[in-house]
């Protein structure tokens, strides 16, 4: 078994299961394709597709063999392009979730770009969720988020603590500091950020062990949007403190406390647990790391 065998059989699982598509995508023919998907299921004695018909159908043993396959074969293309541009390039792709990704990656960016810089750094910002999933078929080299990964194949590091605070329009007659029941919690209209973002996952976290359901008057990826809502006296909303906080200082918006209830969070660095990261990936999480200890954030609308 070669690492041809692996990438063989990845590009018959990407082709949907048509090895004739393969065959074309790899300069190969379609018998060449079939014969080392066989010596594969020879070689280890399992059977990775069902036959039907003239289709293949993925077994649940090609489905766990297919994520080594991925793993192994990004992992030689990694050490590939490492080594052969070494000297003339560098790409350090990293994933921040929307949160990150707009208040605090350009200030990450520009203070890496003073240590390291012919590195090439690529930004993806996206839901957590996403992120997990492009972590796993090695699309980025690490991320920033704002929850606990989901599956065990994924490394977190706990690197800044964050909270979550509750605003509201002063509009609407409420003050900074303002202590709330849970039954008026409740009743409250949420306008909320959407399923599969790490603030939303911690929000429903933590209402979710008080025995709280809340239907989101409103729904949305923009916090920019959110806050102007509550301006507006829409509802209130549960967002980043770090985000709030200029038009907190404004006197448009006041942040409430609720009884019992706190949004208390952590921001993670997150990796396979298999990655190798190469040199500037290693001085990127450093950098993350120590970042709030010598650089003041900026704060701006």
């Amino acid at each position: 078994m070669t690492l041809r065998h692996m990438i063989i059989f990845r590009t018959v699982c990407e082709s949907d299961y048509n090895s004739t598509k393969a065959a074309r995508t790899l300069h190969m023919t379609q018998p060449a394709v079939s014969l080392a998907i066989k010596e594969l299921e020879q070689y280890y004695g399992v059977r990775l597709f069902d036959r039907i018909g003239r289709r293949l159908k993925i077994t649940d043993t090609g489905t766990h063999f297919l994520q080594y396959a991925i793993h192994i074969s990004d992992l030689f293309e990694d050490m590939e392009t490492g080594l052969r541009d070494w000297d003339s390039k560098g790409i350090l792709r990293i994933g921040a979730s929307i949160t990150i990704g707009s208040r605090f990656m350009p200030s990450y960016v520009t203070a890496f770009s003073e240590i390291c810089p012919g590195i090439d750094v690529r930004v993806s910002v996206e839901q957590s969720d996403l992120l997990e999933k492009k972590i796993l078929t090695n699309e980025l080299d690490l991320a920033l988020i704002e929850g606990i990964p989901h599956d065990q194949r994924i490394i977190s590091e706990a690197y800044m603590e964050d909270h979550l605070s509750v605003i509201c329009s002063s509009k609407k007659g409420y003050k900074e500091g303002q202590l709330l029941s849970k039954e008026e919690f409740k009743d409250q209209r949420f306008l909320l950020r959407e399923r599969g973002s790490g603030t939303r996952e911690v929000f429903e976290n933590v209402i979710n062990r008080e025995g709280i359901h809340v239907s989101p008057a409103w729904e949305s990826m923009s916090t920019s949007a959110l806050i102007n809502a509550v301006i507006s006296g829409l509802g209130i909303a549960i967002l980043p403190e770090r985000i709030i906080h200029p038009v907190l200082k404004s006197g448009l918006i006041v942040t409430v406390n609720v009884e019992d209830l706190n949004f208390k969070r952590n921001f993670y660095i997150i990796r396979h647990k298999d990655k190798f990261l190469m040199p500037s990936a290693n001085k990127f999480i450093s950098l993350c790391r120590e970042y709030k200890d010598t650089h003041p954030f900026p704060y701006y609308n």
